[in-house]
Formats: structure tokens, sequence, C-alpha cells
């Protein structure tokens, strides 16, 4: 155990550093250069498979054949930890946009290419700011991305999974796309949120079938039900 935190301090660690600044800078210049569809989503691909292959975490898909390359979704995942982010980028295989918090922006030189690539900060400050919000993930699904969400809003603390907000499904009913329930399962044995350093292992990424929205907007509670419960099921333990 000491030699692979011996690895990690000065090995793992300091490729990760470089290999972030280096995806952020073309991220940057790609966006600034017109190219944010491509800097946005390629570049960070490319970086996640290459945390993951630091960190010895391997990962596995199963339903990708539920998703069309085409077609717009509403992609709604539970968050186990920071390696979420890592195995949607690198394995999803579909071009996205996320929806995250705008505390991320302050990351520095990551939060600015997140945000010149299109990514979608959720400002929930106010009602004026939160229309903001919606308009620019509006721009967005119009424009024929996909988003991806973490409906419970934050990493758990147990491995168990929350309540799902609404904000996603919202979206998914004004342009009536389809969400795509994602389950990750794993990831927090690699990385919780109460640790540092992450631990090899394996993450498996369920994609479900889409789920097509209800007609009447009445209905976006079942929606949400619906999307929750298949996240939930190859957890086993809800």
């Amino acid at each position: 155990m000491w030699l692979y935190r011996i690895y990690q301090i000065f090995i793992m660690l300091p490729l990760m550093l470089v290999a972030t600044v280096v995806t952020a800078l073309i991220t940057i210049v790609a966006s600034v250069l017109g190219a944010g569809r491509w800097g946005g989503y390629y570049p960070p691909v490319v970086w996640s498979r290459l945390m993951c292959w630091l960190a010895w975490v391997r990962v596995s898909v199963e339903g990708r054949e539920n998703i069309d390359p085409r077609t717009s979704y509403v992609f709604v995942a539970n968050h186990q930890g920071a390696y979420d982010i890592f195995t949607i980028y690198g394995w999803l295989h579909h071009q996205f946009r996320w929806m995250m918090k705008k505390e991320l922006r302050r990351i520095p030189l990551v939060g600015y290419a997140c945000e010149v690539s299109g990514q979608i900060y959720v400002d929930n400050s106010s009602p004026v700011r939160l229309r903001r919000t919606m308009e620019r993930a509006e721009a967005q699904l119009s424009s024929g991305m996909s988003v991806v969400v973490f409906p419970e809003g934050a990493r758990t603390w147990d491995g168990s999974v929350r309540r799902f907000k609404r904000g996603a499904y919202t979206l998914a009913m004004e342009f009536s796309l389809p969400v795509v329930p994602l389950t990750i399962d794993g990831a927090f044995h690699v990385l919780p949120r109460f640790r540092r350093f992450p631990r090899p292992g394996h993450i498996r990424l369920t994609i479900h079938k889409p789920i097509l929205p209800p007609a009447e907007g009445h209905n976006l509670a079942e929606l949400i039900d619906a999307s929750r419960a298949a996240v939930v099921a190859p957890l086993g333990h809800e």
C-alpha cells in the first residue's frame, strides 16, 4: 500500500496536474478559435480516460446501444464521487455539455475552460439568474447538443441515491427530449467526497433506455420517479 501511495504522490498526481492544465489550455484555444463544440468534448474525453488509467481505475459500460449519437438527450446520473465525471466523459461516447454548480467556475483555468466551451453553470441564487441558466441550457439543446445532469445536486455522503431535483426534467419536458438514466456503480469506492486520494477500482456505467417525457406537465413527478427507479435498480441496495 505504501508503494502505491508513493506512486500517487510522485507520479500520478503530477501527471494528473499536467494533463489537466494541458487539456484546459487546448479547450480554451479551440473554443476561442470557434471550435468549442470539438474542444469542449474530445480533449476532455482523452483527459478523463488518462485520469482513470493513472489511478488504476477500470471502467466497463452496458447499454450503449440504447442511445443514438444523432439524438439529443437529457442524461441524469447518480453522483457517487469525483470519478463520475471521468466515467461519463470518457465512456458515454455521446456529445454533451454539463450542467454544473456555479462554484466550479472558481477552479483556476479549468473553470474558464468550461465556460468558454459551453458548459452550463447553474446559478439558482435568484429567479432571474436561474432563468438565465435555463436559457443557456435551452440554447445548447436547441443546437442539437445533449446535457448531463446530476439531479441529486451534490455527491452522496454514504453511497445512497438521494432525492432527484426537477430542473433537468423541466428542460426535457420543454423540449420533448428523452431522459436517459445513467447508473454509476463503483465510483464511491474509488473516490468519495470525504477522501483526498483515489483508490484502484472498477466502475460500471449502465446506460438505460430513454424515457419519453409525458405530454402533460403535471406528470413531471412520474418522469422523475421513473428515471430514479432506473438509476437505483442496478445498485441493488435501495
